[in-house]
C-alpha cells in the first residue's frame, strides 16, 4: 500500500488578496462602493478567478467574495478595518479573518478559503521546508550571487550613504554584506555544496 503524500501546503504557491493590490487598483477608497474581478495568472495562463465588491461606505466597511471552489458556490464577507496614520493624513487599511478574527493585509486561499495564514494546519512558506544544509547553502550562496543587488540599492537614486557626515544604518548594513561577501572564496563554497 503507498504512504499518504506528506507534500504540505505552500503560502508562496496560494493565490491571495492584499490589501496593497486593492489599494493600489482603487478599490479602498472612503465612502465608495466598487465590484470587479480577481484574476490569477501562471505563465499567461489564468489560474483563478473571484468577483469582488468592496463597500466602505457602510458601517463596518466589508469585502464580499463570491467564486466557486470544486464547483461549490462559495459567497461570505471580510470585514475592513482602518487605523489612522502616525503621520497626521490618510489611513492604514486592514482586513479582519472572517475564521480567527485577527487583523491582517494578505488573505490566503487553502481548502476553498480567503483566511489568514494561522487558520490552517499544515501549511508552511517554502523556506520552512528546508532541511538545515539546504538552508546554510542559501544563506552561503545568497552572500556570493546577492553582492550585485548590493551594490545596486547603494547607487540607486535617492540612497542616502552619509546623514550630517556620518555613514547610515542601513549603509553600514549593505556595506557589511559586501564585504562579507568579498571575503569569500567561491571555490571553497562549490567544492563544500558538490
Amino acid at each position: 500500500m503507498a504512504r499518504a503524500s506528506t507534500y504540505p501546503t505552500l503560502y508562496d504557491e496560494c493565490k491571495t488578496i492584499s490589501v496593497f493590490d486593492l489599494l493600489r487598483w482603487g478599490y479602498l477608497r472612503q465612502a465608495c462602493f466598487n465590484n470587479g474581478v480577481l484574476t490569477w495568472r501562471r505563465r499567461g495562463e489564468i489560474t483563478g478567478s473571484i468577483s469582488i465588491l468592496v463597500d466602505t461606505r457602510s458601517q463596518p466597511p466589508y469585502l464580499e467574495l463570491d467564486y466557486k471552489f470544486n464547483d461549490k458556490p462559495i459567497k461570505y464577507q471580510v470585514q475592513l478595518f482602518t487605523i489612522s496614520s502616525n503621520l497626521g493624513g490618510g489611513v492604514y487599511w486592514f482586513f479582519i479573518c472572517p475564521h480567527t478574527g485577527k487583523r491582517c493585509r494578505k488573505l490566503y486561499l487553502v481548502d476553498g478559503y480567503f483566511f489568514h495564514r494561522s487558520a490552517f494546519q499544515g501549511c508552511f512558506y517554502e523556506k520552512q521546508t528546508y532541511s538545515a544544509s539546504k538552508r546554510q547553502m542559501d544563506r552561503a550562496f545568497a552572500l556570493l550571487f546577492g553582492a550585485d543587488k548590493l551594490y545596486e540599492q547603494i547607487h540607486s537614486k535617492h540612497f542616502k550613504e552619509h546623514y550630517k557626515g556620518e555613514p547610515t544604518k542601513r549603509f553600514k548594513k549593505i556595506w557589511s554584506k559586501i564585504m562579507a561577501a568579498s571575503h569569500i572564496n567561491e571555490q571553497d563554497i562549490f567544492k563544500r555544496y558538490s
